[in-house]
């Protein structure tokens, strides 16, 4: 997705890209992201295993559909922001506007998704953040794990939502996704 930021895994070479595209086909990258979902999502944690395809209304849209490919993404809720969840995603599968689509699904559309939801004042663009990415090095095999703190435009979003009366209070080290003693994804490194 153009509007989707954060993390991206290209390869340099043939090697590369062969070794990465069979790690991507064995499910062994983990790709996490961070979503804001509009209204609340239940149960707060769950798996979305339903097969995605073209829409037949709407042929620039994906959906889901009965007979489409195979589509997984887990979710779970870690704050919820004045009518709105901050969500963590996985993708177990990797289809073509996954998330979006689940989440629209779900009835819980990406804050701003013009396209599976509607236009927001609060962001010009969907809140989808691509923050995590763990694969093995194509030629070493180390484990290699990248993290990428929201953006500006994301990270201001949630600090809005935050100062809100009916906010829950939070504050963004509250929200943060970082396991124990890790650094906050939620502040920029400068």
């Amino acid at each position: 997705d153009k509007d989707t930021s954060g993390l991206m895994m290209v390869a340099k070479n043939d090697l590369a890209h062969h070794s990465l595209s069979a790690q991507i086909k064995a499910r062994e990258v983990i790709k996490g992201y961070v979503a804001m979902v509009v209204g609340f999502l239940e149960p707060p944690e769950g798996v979305v295993d339903a097969p995605i395809a073209r829409d037949p209304r709407n042929r620039k849209r994906m959906a889901v559909v009965i007979g489409g490919r195979e589509a997984r993404t887990r979710y779970r809720i870690f704050a919820n922001l004045s009518g709105f969840n901050l969500v963590e995603v996985y993708l177990e599968t990797g289809r073509t506007h996954q998330i979006r689509v689940h989440m629209a699904y779900l009835g819980h559309p990406l804050l701003g998704d013009v396209v599976y939801g509607r236009r927001s004042p609060l962001v010009d663009r969907h809140f989808l953040h691509a923050n995590r990415l763990v694969f093995k090095h194509p030629s070493s095999g180390e484990t290699m794990e990248f993290r990428s703190p929201l953006p500006d435009d994301l990270a201001g979003v949630v600090e809005r939502l935050l100062r809100q009366p009916e906010g829950v209070g939070l504050s963004p080290a509250h929200v943060c996704m970082a396991p124990r003693g890790a650094r906050n994804p939620w502040t920029r490194r400068d």
